[in-house]
């Protein structure tokens, strides 16, 4: 095959990582550029013996009293910051932190071009008059006017930590219908990208933590492993500490709430993709009576533990990788032959390969694509079958007999890491871990992963082990998480609609059902894509496009239960 070429492959499938989760064993960074320290926030909260103790067990009385809503109300904010005029100016290129692009976004159409502004936000919504954030938003505004407008179209793309202002762009061809009616509105949520985005190791650093060992098998290499999560967080306490605490789901809702208020809307209109469905359902709780035309797509259950969602992402990947492979055995050129078990067993030699002795690649930089790299190319090839043909031609040539090379791979995993063509990172896997670690109340430890390992393994071979010691990602961090679970009722609210793929090996099918109980019955709209990948809307399916279109241009809601093939 030849091969493809690589600007392109890391372009479109560093958009793709947007919705992606690492499985790199840990938490991971961002680009080499300047920390930011905000100035007199409050950060009691860091370096604590309990922010690093296992608690995993049940919450006790402060637990519960950590878990209350303690945000101010958007609509009791000073007039400061509810009456805000954002100075909107042509976009320039998105920094690395963001996503490492040259130009300037092409307009959207001839006539409309990119608009780009930040918003100031209380750094501390419970301190409404304290320390600020600068928000970053971008926009394209519709032409329509009058009645046909129906005003801003507000986009997460998941992550947690893809910059909205990168990417917003890059997909804004594929909601061309929607922007007939709406301003097309997407953000860096807080601790992303140019939103104080997080950055705690430079590019060196980070090149060395992608690669290094994500399943450790000795004692050894654990005492490695762990030590390498505990100078990392160590890192992010030192560049952001005052920060950190802030970076809480519940507080992005927050934001939201206040970018319709600043935007000039009633309500908030809303698309969120994967981890953004989170954010959806959060707002829906906080501010269901401000709940506009909302789609969410790639649900995310929001009943799960980390434990059980990492579990279950295992079956997700493990259950598209078979998929991958019984489509592989069927081509004349797959690499890994013609029998899809036999290709599984080639696929973990090629791994333990990888292990004792990382591959060759043309990286200008000379690294070599190590298991763990591997590992998140994989997986990052299998959130679309667009991807597959790329990782057929990266086990092509990782595979081959003579000239063996893994560059196509590394690409791939260097998506999934947020890693820019020019070596530098965007903040992606850094703000993933502090916003999951954020949310999440639980810290997991070396026995717990032990005790799991055998079941992850029986759920993946491949994927349940990086994924199991990915556990112990905030096991170390210096911020107490907020709570234990994630509540989304949003009793009141206008219809939502959730849009599940039964082939999604990141935010699994079963999620949308729990999703939608958890919402209301009476909130929640289900509507099932019976396809393959990571997000519904962009598949190209013409049902579930339409439907979605249908219900935010015309307010038209599908009746619960529907389904597309």
């Amino acid at each position: 095959m030849a091969r493809p070429p690589l600007p392109a492959l890391v372009a479109a499938a560093t958009a793709a990582a947007l919705v992606a989760a690492a499985c790199s064993g840990g938490p991971a960074g961002s680009s080499g550029g300047d920390g930011t320290r905000l100035p007199a926030a409050e950060a009691s909260s860091t370096g604590s013996a309990s922010a690093r103790a296992d608690a995993t067990g049940d919450a006790d009385e402060a637990d519960q009293a950590d878990q209350a809503d303690d945000g101010t109300d958007t609509a009791d904010l000073p007039a400061s910051l509810t009456g805000q005029t954002l100075d909107w100016s042509p976009c320039p290129p998105p920094r690395p932190e963001q996503g490492d692009d040259e130009s300037t976004p092409p307009p959207l159409t001839e006539d409309v071009p990119w608009e780009c502004a930040d918003m100031t936000a209380p750094l501390d919504y419970a301190e409404p008059e304290g320390d600020t954030i600068e928000i970053a938003l971008i926009r394209a505004r519709t032409e329509a006017e009058g009645e046909r407008r129906l005003g801003s179209l507000v986009f997460n793309f998941g992550g947690p930590g893809g910059s909205g202002v990168a990417t917003l762009p890059v997909f804004a061809e594929e909601y061309g219908r929607l922007h007939e009616r709406y301003d097309l509105v997407s953000f860096d949520p807080r601790g992303v990208g140019a939103s104080e985005g997080l950055v705690c190791y430079d590019d060196e650093r980070l090149d060395a933590y992608f690669a290094a060992l994500a399943v450790p098998r000795t004692a050894e290499q654990r005492q490695r492993f762990t030590d390498r999560l505990g100078s990392f967080a160590a890192a992010c306490e030192d560049r952001a500490g005052p920060l950190l605490p802030h970076l809480t789901t519940a507080n992005t809702a927050r934001d939201l709430d206040l970018m319709r208020e600043v935007l000039g809307d009633d309500v908030l209109h809303y698309f969120g993709v994967s981890y953004g469905t989170q954010l959806g359902g959060v707002y829906a709780h906080l501010f269901p009576e401000r709940v506009g035309r909302a789609v969410l797509d790639a649900v995310v259950d929001p009943t799960l533990t980390p434990e059980q969602s990492a579990r279950g992402q295992a079956e997700g990947f493990q259950h598209a990788l078979e998929t991958y492979l019984e489509h592989c055995a069927g081509e004349d050129d797959c690499p890994l032959g013609d029998d899809a078990d036999e290709a599984t067993d080639r696929l973990g030699e090629l791994l333990a390969r990888l292990r004792a002795e990382p591959l060759r690649t043309e990286d200008p930089d000379g690294r070599r694509l190590t298991e763990s790299l591997a590992w998140n190319g994989i997986a990052q090839s299998l959130y679309s079958q667009d991807f597959w043909s790329y990782l057929t031609q990266g086990l092509d040539d990782a595979l081959a007999e003579e000239g063996a090379d893994g560059t196509v791979l590394l690409a791939l995993g260097d998506a999934m890491n947020g890693r820019n063509p020019d070596g530098t990172y965007t903040t992606l896997q850094a703000s993933l871990t502090a916003i999951s670690c954020a949310d999440a109340r639980q810290r997991y430890t070396e026995r717990d992963v032990r005790r799991l390992l055998d079941d992850f393994s029986d759920s993946s071979p491949v994927f349940g082990p990086p994924l199991a010691w990915g556990l112990l990602g905030c096991s170390q961090w210096p911020v107490r998480g907020s709570s234990r679970d994630t509540d989304v009722g949003a009793e009141g609210a206008a219809p939502i609609l959730l849009i599940g793929t039964t082939g999604d090996p990141a935010t699994p099918y079963e999620g949308t059902r729990r999703m939608k109980e958890a919402l209301g019955d009476d909130v929640a709209v289900e509507l099932t894509y019976d396809g393959e990948g990571h997000g519904a809307y962009t598949s190209g399916n013409a049902c579930v496009r339409d439907t979605a279109d249908a219900y935010l241009l015309e307010g038209r809601v599908p009746e619960d239960g529907s389904s597309c093939g």
